[in-house]
C-alpha cells in the first residue's frame, strides 16, 4: 500500500529551488516541462543540456569556460568531461566572504567552536601557506586520521586549494585498516589528533601514530591537533609538530591552484571486508557539481540553513557534508556517539543550533523507536525542515515513526549512493510526496534502471541497480590500477557499456525506489532472489530482537537461509519467538523467505561506518577465508559464526 506520509505545499513547492531550476531549463532550452517525472527523463535524454544548465544553476567559479560538456556520454569508463575547463575545488567552498558561520563543532564533553566564513578562510590561508613552503605541489597525497573537527575540514581545504589529494580515515580505525589504506597512496603529510572521545571514554592515538609511521617511510611530515589533552607529549612521534606550532602566523595569501574538471580531489576506499579495500579516486569537478546538484536542488539547502550529518572522515557523507560551504550554508560537526551522554542528545543539538537538515542512519531511527523517544512531544525541533537517512534501507516502520513521533510537517529523505560514485542514486525531492517505505526519486541526469540477469529493464520488480549512462561523478581511476582492469571489473564487467553499482533495487512505475541491499548479500533459495532488507523490515518490528542479521549458506547446491538475532534486555530466545518470527515473515512476505534457520547470536559485525557486514558472515559460514579485519568496527564478531557451518541444523 502506498501510504503518503508528507506532501509539500504550493509555497514550499514554489519557493524551492528545484522549482526554479524546471522553470529557468523552460525558458532557456523553450520546453514545456511540467512535473519531475518530466525534467528527470529530459535530463536522462539530453545528458548534455542538462549538466549544462547545472553548470549554469550553481555559477561554479572558474578561470577557464568548457568547450563542451562530455564527449560521449555513451562511454562507460571512460567518457571525457567539461574539458578545457580550469578551476579550483577549494576556492568554490571559500567564495563566501562573511562574518556568518561556516562552521559549527560540538564534541561528547560539550566543547563548542564556532568558526566565521572570514575565518575559516584565514585559517585554510595559513596552513596552505606552510604546506607551500614544506614543498607540498599538485598532486601530492596528504592524509587525515582525524576526529570529525574544523581542523580536518580546514586541512582538506587546504590541501586541495595547492591541488594536492586529500584521503582520511576515522581514528577508531584499526592500524592494519589504515596501513591497508595509506601505503597504495604514499602520503607526505599526516594531519592527525591525540585522540578522540566516544561514549564518555577518551582513546589514545599516538601510539597508534607511531606503529604507523613505521610503515609509512614517504611520511615527511606529522601534524597533531590536541582533542583530548591540551598539551599532549608528541616526543617519540618522529618529525611532528603542534597545530598551533605548524600553522604560518604570517602567511602568503593563498594561491588557488587552477586544475582542470577531471583533477584527482580525493582518494576514498571501498570497506575491504572481503579484500584489500581499493583506492578510489574522486575528480574535484564531478564531486563539486554533483553534490551542488543533490545539496540543493535535491535537498533544497540554501545559504541560511544549518546543516548537520552524523558522519566519521572517513565516510563519504563528510565529504558531501563538507560541500554545503560552496552554498554558503552553516555546517555542524559533531564527534562522539549520538546517544552520549543520553538518547536526546541529538534531538537536543537540533534545538540548540537551529538545525534545518538533519542527518542520520537507520539504525539512529531504529534505535530511537526501540528505545520509545517521542522527541516530539519533548523538543521544539522547529527548525527541522528535513531528515536524512543513508546506511542501509530504511524500513517503513522508522518512516512512520518519524511522522508519528518526531515531526509531522517534515521531509523524509531516505537515500542511496555510495563511496564510488561520491554521492547518490536515488534520494529526496521537495516537490514530491514521502510515500512509506519509498525512496522519493532517481537523480536528476542519473539514468538509473532495475536490470535483469540479461540487461533487460524492469519496472515494478526487482532487479540489479545499473545507471546506463555516464554521469559527471563517476571515479576517474582507481589508485594504482594498470591499465584501469581493476576498475573495469568493479563496475562494467557485468553489463557492457553500463554502471553495475552492486544494489538489488526496484523501481515502481511512478518513479519511486526500493533497495534491498546488496546484490552479493542477496538470498538465493531454490533460486529465488531475496533482498535481505525484506526480512530486516519485518524481525526488526519484535521487542523481543536488538538487533538481526540474514544470510544465505551454501549447501547441497542450494542456499538456505540463516537468521541470527540478538535479544533485547527482559526477552528471552524461545522456541515460541522463533515460531512468531517465522509465521509472520511467511505472512507479510513469502514461503520463500522464511528462514531455514534462526539462532540466538551473542553479536553481530559491523563496519566502522555502522553496516551489517552480512558477506564476510556469509564467507565464514560457507568457510572462507576473511581478510582485513581491522575495516569492522568489532572484529571479534566474526569468531562468533565460525562454526556454525559445521552444525547439522
Amino acid at each position: 500500500m502506498n501510504t503518503i506520509l508528507w506532501k509539500p505545499s504550493k509555497d514550499q513547492i514554489n519557493s524551492s529551488q528545484l522549482e526554479a531550476f524546471r522553470l529557468q531549463v523552460n525558458s532557456r532550452f523553450n520546453l514545456k516541462i511540467e512535473n519531475y517525472s518530466e525534467l528527470h527523463s529530459w535530463s536522462i535524454s539530453n545528458i548534455n543540456d542538462f549538466w549544462k544548465a547545472i553548470w549554469g544553476f550553481m555559477a561554479i567559479k572558474c578561470s577557464s569556460n568548457y568547450n563542451q560538456v562530455v564527449d560521449d556520454e555513451n562511454k562507460m569508463p571512460g567518457a571525457k568531461w567539461f574539458d578545457g575547463l580550469l578551476f579550483n575545488f577549494a576556492e568554490n567552498l571559500l567564495r563566501i566572504k562573511s562574518d556568518k558561520a561556516a562552521i559549527i563543532f560540538q564534541s561528547e564533553n560539550a566543547d563548542r567552536k564556532i568558526i566565521s566564513y572570514n575565518e575559516l578562510y584565514d585559517e585554510v590561508e595559513k596552513v596552505a601557506s606552510t604546506l607551500r613552503k614544506m614543498g607540498i605541489k599538485n598532486g601530492d597525497r596528504i592524509v587525515g586520521i582525524m576526529p570529525n573537527l574544523p581542523e580536518t575540514v580546514i586541512a582538506m581545504l587546504a590541501t586541495t586549494s595547492i591541488g594536492a589529494i586529500w584521503s582520511s580515515c576515522s581514528p577508531d580505525f584499526g592500524t592494519q585498516g589504515i596501513l591497508d589504506r595509506f601505503t597504495q597512496i604514499n602520503p607526505k603529510i599526516i594531519f592527525a589528533s591525540d585522540g578522540y572521545f566516544y561514549k564518555g571514554k577518551s582513546f589514545d592515538s599516538l601510539n597508534k601514530l607511531k606503529d604507523l609511521l613505521n610503515q609509512l617511510p614517504s611520511v615527511r611530515k606529522v601534524i597533531i591537533t590536541p582533542f583530548v589533552r591540551e598539551n599532549p607529549d608528541i616526543s617519540s612521534i618522529n618529525n611532528s609538530l603542534v597545530w598551533n606550532d605548524f600553522i604560518d602566523p604570517k602567511p602568503n595569501p593563498i594561491i588557488f591552484e587552477q586544475v582542470p574538471f577531471d583533477h584527482p580531489l580525493y582518494i576514498m576506499y571501498s570497506s575491504g571486508t572481503t579484500g584489500k579495500p581499493k583506492s578510489i579516486v574522486h575528480g574535484a569537478g564531478g564531486t563539486l557539481i554533483q553534490h551542488l546538484k543533490e545539496l540543493r536542488l535535491h535537498t533544497d539547502i540554501n545559504i541560511n540553513d544549518t546543516v548537520f550529518y552524523f558522519t566519521t572522515c572517513g565516510w563519504m557523507m563528510w565529504n558531501w557534508l563538507v560541500s554545503n560551504l560552496a552554498i554558503g550554508s552553516t555546517i555542524l560537526l559533531y564527534d562522539g556517539s549520538p546517544f552520549h551522554p543520553d538518547r536526546n542528545s541529538m534531538w537536543d543539538m537540533i534545538d540548540n543550533y537551529k538545525v534545518s537538515h538533519f542527518g542520520t542512519s537507520p539504525k539512529f531511527l531504529e534505535t530511537c523507536r526501540d528505545t520509545k523517544l517521542s522527541p516530539i512531544k519533548t523538543h521544539s525541533l522547529k527548525s527541522l525542515k528535513s531528515i536524512l537517512s543513508t546506511g542501509s534501507p530504511l524500513v517503513e516502520e522508522c518512516f512512520e515513526y518519524v511522522y508519528k513521533h518526531i515531526k509531522k510537517n517534515i521531509q523524509l529523505s531516505s537515500i542511496s549512493g555510495g563511496t564510488d560514485i561520491i554521492s547518490c542514486f536515488a534520494l529526496g525531492n521537495p516537490i514530491l510526496p514521502v510515500i512509506n517505505g519509498e525512496i522519493q526519486c532517481l537523480g536528476l541526469g542519473m539514468d538509473v534502471a532495475a536490470f535483469n540477469k540479461n540487461g533487460e529493464d524492469l519496472v515494478n520488480k526487482k532487479g540489479e541497480l545499473v545507471c546506463k549512462k555516464a554521469f559527471p561523478s563517476m571515479p576517474v581511476y582507481f589508485w594504482n590500477d594498470k591499465n584501469g582492469k581493476k576498475f573495469f571489473d568493479a563496475y562494467f564487467n557485468k553489463f557492457k557499456n553500463v554502471w553495475h553499482h552492486g544494489d538489488f533495487i526496484e523501481i515502481n512505475n511512478y518513479g519511486g525506489v526500493k533497495i534491498f541491499g546488496r546484490s552479493d548479500a542477496t538470498l538465493n533459495p531454490g533460486g529465488i532472489r531475496i533482498g535481505t532488507a525484506e526480512i530486516y523490515r519485518v524481525v526488526d518490528r519484535f521487542d523481543a530482537v536488538n538487533d538481526s542479521l540474514v544470510i544465505g549458506q551454501s549447501i547441497n547446491d542450494d542456499e538456505r537461509v540463516i537468521l541470527f538475532i540478538i535479544i533485547s534486555n527482559g526477552y528471552k530466545f524461545s522456541n515460541k519467538l522463533v515460531h512468531d518470527i517465522k509465521k509472520t515473515i511467511f505472512k507479510e512476505c513469502s514461503p520463500r523467505h522464511v528462514p531455514e534457520i534462526i539462532l540466538e547470536a551473542k553479536d553481530i559485525p559491523y563496519t566502522i561506518n555502522g553496516k551489517k557486514v552480512e558477506i564476510a558472515v556469509k564467507k565464514v559460514i560457507n568457510g572462507e577465508n576473511v581478510e582485513n579485519k581491522d575495516a569492522l568496527k568489532n572484529p571479534e564478531a566474526l569468531d562468533l559464526f565460525k562454526n556454525i557451518r559445521q552444525l547439522k541444523l
